[in-house]
Order: structure tokens, then sequence, then C-alpha cells
């Protein structure tokens, strides 16, 4: 098992977009994150596991600035990105967030519209294709699990940062629905990069180019499935799950 490995360039990703090196996280005594090192590619959907515990939201509030770090930097470019950078750069959307929460959806969307200077076909697009139509009227704190979920999703996708990390952007959703929010991310990446930390193995495998595995803050794999079956010494054709118990 071998830590920090980079997996091989996935057909179609050739440029970098980002690059995390030996980030190190610590709460009093508890290492949260050890060395942690991976890159992005742009244009790539990269899959962020684990089990509950090991430090994934951690290391995405760690790469936002959120969380100050013990070691370790963020680039994009060869140039490490300062926190002032970082806000323009990555749009972060946590799995608890609730912006604006007793505004109407109407309202909050319009919002996000013209702070990112996006056309209202745009949101159009969005409305429809997360078929939020019917709770325009609503204030965001009243509505369900799964429509705060679609609210979320939309303003993330309304922002312009070219790089997106989203927590847990399927949970609330059935499996119908996650598909559909699956083909929706595939449309709109166009030329941004996503990171996504998903718990639910199945929806990960379908829609994510690459992984990493983060175990008790380390990295026991990365790479695509293919490769990280190989890694953990299983006959191709292995699924996400298969993988992911043998590393854990």
């Amino acid at each position: 098992m071998t830590s920090g490995r980079q997996g091989s360039l996935h057909p179609g990703l050739q440029e970098i977009e980002c690059r995390v090196q030996g980030l190190c996280k610590r709460f009093g005594d508890y290492q949260v994150l050890s060395d942690v090192s991976f890159s992005l590619f742009t244009g790539e959907i990269f899959g962020l596991i684990g089990p509950n515990g090991a430090g994934k939201s951690t290391l995405l509030e760690c790469m936002t600035g959120l969380l100050p770090v013990d070691a370790g930097t963020i680039s994009r470019q060869g140039r490490e990105l300062a926190l002032a950078d970082r806000r323009r750069y990555l749009w972060y959307q946590p799995d608890d967030a609730l912006p604006f929460a007793r505004q109407r959806v109407r309202a909050i969307l319009s919002f996000f519209r013209r702070m990112h200077g996006r056309d209202e076909g745009d949101v159009t697009e969005l409305v429809t294709d997360l078929k939020l139509a019917q709770v325009l009227a609503k204030p965001l704190h009243t509505l369900s699990k799964g429509y705060r979920r679609r609210v979320l999703l939309a303003l993330a996708l309304l922002s312009r940062q070219p790089l997106l990390l989203l927590d847990e952007p399927f949970d609330g959703f059935d499996l119908r629905q996650s598909l559909a929010v699956m083909e929706l991310l595939r449309r709109w990446k166009k030329e941004r990069t996503m990171l996504l930390s998903i718990h639910q193995l199945s929806e990960a495998e379908k829609i994510c180019d690459r992984f990493l595995l983060l175990d008790q803050g380390r990295m026991p794999a990365i790479g695509t499935l293919a490769e990280l079956a190989g890694q953990a010494g299983l006959a191709g054709g292995a699924t996400l799950e298969e993988v992911f118990l043998a590393f854990t």
C-alpha cells in the first residue's frame, strides 16, 4: 500500500488545475490529516471517498482556508494560493450550509445570478433541470432536505469559480434524482473541475473520473477505479465498494 500516489493521467485530462502538497492538520493530539498530496486535472470530476471520520470535510475546509493547516500548500499553475486567491478560485459548498435561509428561492437565485454575471437563461435551465419551479416562492429554510440540496447545487453551478468543492452533493436524493444530478454536473462542468466528497460509493463510481481514498487522515490510494483495483490486488472489473473494503 503506497501513500500519496498521484495515479496516471486519465484519458482526456491533460492539464493540472490544482495541486495539494503535504497537507497536515491536527486537532490537539489527534492527527486529522497526515501528509495529504494530490493533483486535480482540469475538467475532471474527482471523488473524495472514505469512512466516516476519515477527514474528508476537514480536507475541503483546509483547502478553502476555513481551517488553518499545520503544514502544506495549495497551488495553481505553479503558484501557491493565498487565502484571498482561494476565495476567487474555489467554490465550496458545505454539507450543512443554508445561505439566506429566510429569503425566497427565486430571490436567492436571482441574487447569485447577478453576483456572478450569469445569464437569466442559466437560472431558467437550472430551475427546469432541478425541478425547482414549485418552490421558487418559498423561503429556503422551509424546504425539505432534498429541495434544499437542489437549490444549493444551483448556487454552486451559478458560481464562476473554476474549481467546485461539493460536500455530499447527492445526500437526500433517491436513485433517479441522483442520476439526474450526475447528468447535470457532467453538462455544467465545461472547463471546470469538480471535487466531490461522497459517502455513497455507488454514486461515486458512476460519476467520478478518479478517486482519492482517505482513511484516518492518510491516503491509502489514489487513481482511477482500475488503478485502485490494481493497487488493492483485485481482479479487473472490481467495484468501488470492493476496492473500498480492501483498503479499509
